[in-house]
């Protein structure tokens, strides 16, 4: 059995065991200013996805699915960040913001900046996108572009299927104006009486249980065309109101706040507590009211005075609403209209020795550590098959794993349920407080319980956002560790458009480390030091922020130095103001970042020696990578944990230290290959706006960072081991 040099544990150990040291970070010679707002830079990030949208060299169904995703960011960022700014204002708390502001001036200033991204973003459906897809034979047609034909057919269909679930509401004195749920579309009627000549006002929502774009029949053209639920039904509207003359139809859609806040307590069973927190998101507050442009002043001041809006979150756009529907057109099966089809490879070390037959995954990973980048290896053959691996191992006693988010007929779940029925003992540490995932994860989690696997629910005050699963296998007498440490999900789905990394080892100390790990979140113990492991919330800032200053003195002393770090998003005010210190000392730093950074690069005599960079494309950058140079010795961790006070203070996170040399060239040439000149990525500058740089002097695309990485992975030969 062939290895592969790794570090010693012992010295990883010795690197690591002070970690857990006070460690202060001298701010005052900073400028004030030295954070960009974090809200404002979450919208900057969603205007990177709208660029991709916008983008026509790339595949038209791809540039449809951005669009999708810009509006259903942005609805989420509404229903919390925003939700969570005006619960401030509300309450009278006076808590500014990181850089210093009221909550009121930033909300300004958050919907100056949104008014500008939806109209955009409205104005690439239908001056961009729209006539594309008509060029591809795609139709998103209006009731005014239909035919005699057509219309006849439509109007038989409306009759039959859509009539009879539809439920128009009055609002007269003795009809109060109906609750209207978050993220719904609705129509806003006002009709006449012909005898009395009274107008009244009713609503009608549209269903949400039929697709938001209706097919249209074959017209024989080799056309598919499609109509906007709302626009067949609000051309149907004398039949809802027999005998009333229609005199205005508008569209309008409101967004709640739909945040969860739960208040732990540690006698109270926090299932129960959050099923009743999800009933009453339902009936949160509005924070935003869209409506289209047409509507008109008499419709919208009774909306605005029913729902207790703001003019400011009135958000007026040209029809249609809720460009999320768009996810329906991007799933139509044009394969030339989508990018080509990439296949992930199995890692070389799990591929069977012979054909058609089995690998054994603990063979492979006894032997050596390995490190899995999914997509472009397959989820399904290396942490699935893992798991499927140890349920069906009669050697194997014990499986713990944390589940975060999964689907809920995922794999992952059958294989524990599997263990269980084995007799094995199978732990599973549900996060059930995960964000909008919390009633499935309740759903699962039940049935966990009813095939016989032990179901906790994490430590209270904290969620658990690590990904961890320890296995433990007897093996000649003696037991043995075999752990996985993730970036991301243990999703089966999401592991096909995520980009995440993963650790396989068999390494005692990393076993012994989440030993120690999931009995204090199974039980009372409180461990105050891990061998290979950064956990949050007692040791991993102290951790990151020792190594950076270590990378400090380092080049102090003239010593080479570098810091690389890759995260969803960099707001810790304590890593970034440690980070501008190492900056003034002279370290190169590179930011690879995905989504919220505050970090200023470019300040002179602050931060002149850092670059950020952000990659948006096909997959979703999720993954956590910690490189430090220290001083040729490299230092590289992988793990959960984003750049964030609620990571790194409210979180159960995990880092682990990668000791082959191997994992630690690849982690190193991703990075090199994100911050190349000759890499797609946009740059943040140093007033807060980030410069796309897809095109070379010439003209001709830079490289893609995700293409390269599917292409040389899926290279990768057996022979290589």
């Amino acid at each position: 059995m062939d290895t592969e040099p790794q570090l010693d544990g012992d010295s990883v150990a010795n690197d690591l065991d002070d970690f857990d040291e006070v460690v202060e970070v001298e701010h005052e010679s900073l400028p004030s200013d030295r954070y960009f707002d974090r809200e404002l830079s979450w919208l900057r990030f969603n205007q990177r996805v709208l660029e991709l949208g916008e983008d026509r060299t790339q595949p038209l169904l791809e540039r449809a699915n951005f669009l999708a995703i810009f509006a259903s960011n942005l609805d989420e960022f509404f229903m919390v960040r925003v939700a969570g700014l005006k619960r401030r204002i509300d309450t009278g708390i006076a808590v500014p913001t990181n850089v210093g502001r009221a909550p009121s001036d930033v909300l300004r200033d958050i919907a100056m900046k949104a008014h500008e991204l939806q109209e955009r973003h409205a104005r690439a459906f239908i001056g961009s996108l729209k006539p594309d897809l008509d060029a591809a034979g795609i139709h998103v047609e209006h009731w005014s572009d239909l035919g005699e034909d057509d219309r006849l057919r439509m109007r038989e269909y409306f009759s039959e299927q859509i009539f009879p679930v539809l439920m128009p509401l009055a609002v007269d004195p003795a009809h109060p104006f109906p609750y209207i749920s978050g993220l719904s579309l609705n129509l806003a009627v006002r009709v006449r009486n012909p005898k009395s000549q009274r107008q009244e006002f009713a609503r009608l929502k549209v269903p949400q249980n039929y697709p938001r774009f209706i097919k249209l029949p074959d017209d024989n053209s080799g056309r598919l065309r499609y109509i906007p639920l709302e626009d067949l039904i609000a051309n149907h509207l004398p039949d809802l109101f027999p005998g009333m003359e229609v005199l205005e139809h508008h569209v309008f859609r409101i967004t709640r706040n739909e945040d969860v806040e739960i208040e732990e307590d540690e006698a109270e069973n926090l299932i129960q507590a959050l099923e009743r927190e999800l009933l009453r998101r339902r009936f949160g507050p509005p924070i935003r009211l869209e409506i289209t442009e047409d509507m008109d002043p008499v419709t919208l001041d009774l909306l605005v005075r029913e729902l207790d809006i703001t003019e400011q979150e009135v958000y007026r756009l040209p029809s249609p609403l809720d460009l999320g529907g768009l996810f329906e057109i991007a799933k139509l099966a044009r394969p030339d209209l989508h990018y080509p089809r990439h296949v992930p490879t199995t890692p070389v070390q799990f591929q069977p020795g012979e054909p058609n037959t089995k690998p054994d995954l603990f063979r492979a990973i006894a032997s050596r550590d390995v490190l899995v980048h999914h997509p472009y290896e397959s989820f399904a053959t290396s942490v699935q098959a893992f798991l499927e691996q140890a349920a069906a191992d009669p050697n194997v006693l014990a499986i713990k794993q944390t589940l975060y988010r999964t689907s809920g007929d995922s794999p992952i779940v059958e294989a524990l349920i599997d263990a269980a029925a084995a007799g094995k003992q199978v732990l599973a540490l549900v996060e059930i407080k995960a964000r909008f995932d919390e009633q499935n994860n309740i759903t699962w989690a039940r049935k966990l319980e009813k095939a016989g696997v032990h179901v906790v629910y994490g430590l209270v005050g904290l969620k658990t956002h690590s990904k961890l699963v320890l296995v433990i296998r007897q093996e000649g007498g003696t037991l043995k560790h075999y752990s996985h440490i993730g970036t991301g999900n243990y999703n089966p789905k999401t592991s096909r458009i995520y980009e995440d990394m993963g650790l396989f080892t068999a390494d005692d100390t990393v076993g012994k480390d989440l030993t120690r790990l999931f009995n204090e979140l199974s039980g009372y113990a409180i461990e105050k030091k891990f061998k290979r492991l950064l956990v949050a919330p007692l040791h991993l800032r102290k951790g990151l922020v020792k190594r950076i200053q270590s990378e400090a003195q380092n080049a102090r002393d003239g010593k080479p130095s570098g810091i690389r770090i890759k995260v969803n998003s960099m707001v810790d005010e304590q890593i970034i103001d440690a980070l501008y210190l190492a900056s003034q000392a002279g370290v190169p730093i590179d930011v690879w970042v995905r989504g919220i950074c505050s970090l200023k690069p470019g300040l002179e005599g602050v931060s002149e020696t850092i670059r950020v960079r952000s990659v948006v494309g096909r997959y979703l950058e999720h993954s956590r990578a910690f490189a430090f140079h220290n001083d040729g010795d490299p230092m590289v961790f992988i793990g959960s944990a984003d750049m964030m006070h609620r990571n790194l203070d409210r979180r159960v996170e995990a880092l682990v230290r990668l000791t082959t040399p191997a994992h630690i060239n690849e982690v190193q040439e991703m990075f090199d290959l994100a911050m190349a000149e000759t890499t797609s990525s946009w740059h943040l500058e140093s007033d807060g706006e980030w410069t796309r740089r897809s095109t070379d002097e010439d003209g001709k695309p830079l490289a893609d960072v995700q293409n390269v990485l599917m292409r040389t992975i899926s290279a990768r030969k057996r022979s290589t081991r």
